[in-house]
């Protein structure tokens, strides 16, 4: 299905020039939200989403919880590009992929541990109800710092930006992986 708004693969300016080539390097090809969303910008909207790559950087919780709750929030959302990017970073990573084809029956699979079902349970609620019950952030709390739990609530609200940029302009997955069973 086609974007809302037509890709631009020639940029004009010299600073998404530099991006497109160091993201074909990258990637093999310049990513859909590049061409549709980011070129049309000023260059410091392309920024704040390095600026945001940066700050995942200083999160403490470990990188598999930070793409356990990127991939649960784009795969509630249906953003398939960030789902196919996510997956495409856990395979970077050599992380198993088990835990993530899961991620739909996650709180009855073996696969997660209490404190997975507990933070999974708090981001699935935020995500579907923009609202959190008590009860389940206390279950989380019992498991993550205060730190952690801050971490958890930007890594839901930064992934609904690049949820709703790519949801609101039709970009969907740009293939880097096979999606095809992985978002129910």
């Amino acid at each position: 299905m086609d974007t809302f708004l037509a890709p631009i693969e020639h940029p004009k300016t010299l600073i998404m020039k530099l991006v497109y080539y160091f993201t074909r390097k990258q990637f093999g090809k310049v990513l859909a939200p590049l061409k549709v969303h980011t070129v049309r910008l000023p260059a410091a909207f392309g920024m704040f989403y390095g600026k945001v790559s940066k700050l995942d950087k200083k999160l403490t919780l470990p990188a598999e919880t930070v793409l356990l709750v990127r991939q649960q929030v784009a795969r509630l959302n249906i953003c398939l590009f960030c789902m196919d990017i996510a997956r495409y970073e856990v395979i970077q990573a050599s992380m198993d992929s088990a835990k993530f084809d899961a991620l739909p029956a996650y709180s009855t699979s073996p696969l997660f541990t209490p404190a997975e079902k507990a933070m999974l349970d708090y981001v699935t609620e935020l995500t579907q109800h923009k609202k959190v019950h008590p009860d389940t952030f206390s279950r989380m709390a019992m498991f993550y710092n205060e730190r952690q739990i801050c971490e958890v609530v930007w890594l839901v609200a930064s992934e609904h930006v690049y949820n709703i940029t790519n949801i609101g302009l039709n970009i969907h997955s740009d293939m880097l992986c096979d999606l095809s069973r992985k978002h129910s």
